[in-house]
């Protein structure tokens, strides 16, 4: 008989821009197996916004189609709680989720999207932009996983670091809630946690939380995680109370749910 663990696997969902006009969505099937595996766990479900409209921070007519794809892709799976970033777009977007489940969405703060602006106003490579930042590393070949970035010619005088800090912090606090301490780089299993939860948030907040999760540089998860729009990235906690684990990532990039779609499914930074 199967035997149940004192694990909190995290599913993490992006759900990304698309910036086409097309607003044809189709959700595709997922594998008897996956579901039968899935089904056995305890969930985190970590979405990103779709498509937004920035200037009114909302969902564009495509953004909610993809908030309605991936709700239906979340049908039937248990959730207990929706936890969105307070951003509009982010929170139209879990609406979708919570209609589709019948239960409220809970505002967070620290998963709001990440600010990456100069620090004192003066100039600064790509007007602080990390994507495009870690782009120009790998042109001039810097290496990307160097531990003290934050203080490197690109980011010194950016504040992105320590919004990565940040983020990375109330996370942290968070997993503690669900029963997952920091210890170090890596969690102590405290208690055993049976609740399903989504969280609605956005692409530089979901990078922060990666690159702390899994010990990366931000500007290397900026270059080398860039999910295609309304992909899903799993990563599971697995382990016994007590012990100290490592999340791991299983599934990377997976946008099934948007089958048929006629935009093109690229990151869109």
């Amino acid at each position: 008989m199967w035997k149940r663990l004192s694990a909190l696997p995290i599913i993490i969902s992006m759900i990304f821009r698309n910036c086409c006009n097309s607003v044809s969505v189709q959700v595709g099937p997922e594998s008897s197996a996956v579901k039968k595996q899935r089904g056995k766990r305890d969930e985190n479900d970590f979405v990103r916004h779709g498509q937004p409209n920035y200037k009114e921070d909302c969902l564009t007519e495509l953004g909610h189609l993809q908030g309605k794809a991936v709700a239906k892709r979340l049908a039937d799976e248990r959730l207990d709680r929706i936890l969105s970033s307070s951003c509009g777009r982010a929170a139209e977007t879990a609406m979708h989720i919570a209609e589709m489940h019948g239960i409220q969405v809970e505002q967070l703060d620290f998963m709001r999207e990440i600010a990456w602006k100069s620090i004192d106003g003066t100039e600064i490579p790509e007007r602080g932009h990390p994507w495009k930042i870690s782009d120009n590393m790998v042109a001039a070949g810097e290496n990307l996983l160097q531990t003290d970035w934050e203080i490197s010619a690109y980011y010194a005088k950016s504040v992105f670091g320590s919004e990565v800090q940040r983020v990375a912090k109330d996370f942290d606090g968070l997993m503690e809630t669900l029963g997952y301490k920091r210890e170090g780089k890596f969690y102590r299993v405290c208690r055993s946690n049976v609740d399903n939860i989504v969280m609605v948030s956005h692409g530089g907040s979901s990078t922060a939380v990666f690159a702390h999760l899994f010990n990366l540089s931000a500007p290397f998860v900026c270059q080398t995680m860039r999910p295609d729009f309304t992909a899903i990235t799993v990563v599971t906690f697995d382990g016994e109370d007590g012990q100290l684990i490592s999340p791991r990532f299983e599934i990377m990039n997976d946008a099934r749910h948007i089958l048929g779609c006629t935009v093109e499914n690229v990151f869109d930074r």
